[in-house]
């Protein structure tokens, strides 16, 4: 797994000196090398993978986006909170206009889907601002969830989700915060009125790939909603 320790480094580091002080000294020295030479290794691999999708013709996301992502999915699969190698990525940086979600396969560093998604109707009108975990908010939460089953609901089939973040979007399946379809998610309403349409708070995407979708990523896999606003909130996932 990509987060081990180094022990022969360690052991390397630690075999020299017999002061206490400065063992101590060399300890946090290579503790701090260690994570340094854990960090570059990550990142190494994941931009490897970056570069290495099978794009199926859609737009990649950003590297940092993916990176933050994928940094997630590795501790969520590792801690057991998510079970499939699939990986889905919503950009609320971009224009509700664009195509900022996209669903990865993981196991075939392929793109499966890249759609169109909605945010809250009070997270913003083109582009999302404004976030909330609290009930009735009508506004999206973001950070990191784990898909969970598929229910029929007003929309149709509709998949609920559970969020992994404490104060940031815990709350997604008591606030019915759910991916579903919605007519307007579409291209046709952002030609009538500017821009997307909004939910109440959910990922709302187009009808048309709904099933699709939902069936491709239900079942404990990873969802990561991005926004600059935060910094990589990876302490915060639940323990």
């Amino acid at each position: 797994m990509i987060y081990k320790i180094y022990p022969a480094i360690l052991f390397l580091f630690l075999s020299f000196g017999t002061d206490t002080k400065n063992n101590t000294e060399a300890k946090e020295v290579t503790v701090r090398s260690i994570a340094k030479i854990e960090k570059l290794a990550i990142d190494a691999k994941i931009e490897n993978i970056y570069n290495t999708l099978n794009t199926n013709s859609f737009v990649l996301p950003e590297l940092k986006t993916f990176t933050e992502a994928l940094k997630g999915f590795y501790l969520l699969k590792e801690k057991g909170f998510i079970q499939k190698d699939i990986l889905t990525l919503v950009d609320f940086s971009l224009s509700s206009n664009l195509k900022r979600l996209w669903v990865i396969d993981l196991s075939t560093h392929t793109i499966l889907f890249q759609s169109l998604v909605a945010h809250g109707r009070n997270t913003g009108e083109e582009f999302a601002t404004a976030f909330s975990n609290v009930n009735s908010s009508f506004k999206s939460s973001l950070g990191f969830y784990a898909t969970g089953e598929i229910y029929q609901g007003k929309h149709g089939a509709s998949l609920r989700l559970d969020g992994l973040e404490k104060g940031i979007n815990d709350q997604a399946r008591n606030r019915g915060v759910v991916m579903h379809g919605a007519d307007y998610v579409s291209e046709s309403f952002i030609r009538d009125h500017k821009r997307l349409g909004r939910s109440q708070g959910c990922p709302a995407i187009p009808v048309e790939l709904t099933d699709e979708i939902i069936q491709a990523i239900k079942g404990k896999s990873c969802l990561y909603i991005y926004h600059p606003s935060r910094s990589f909130p990876i302490e915060q996932l639940i323990s």
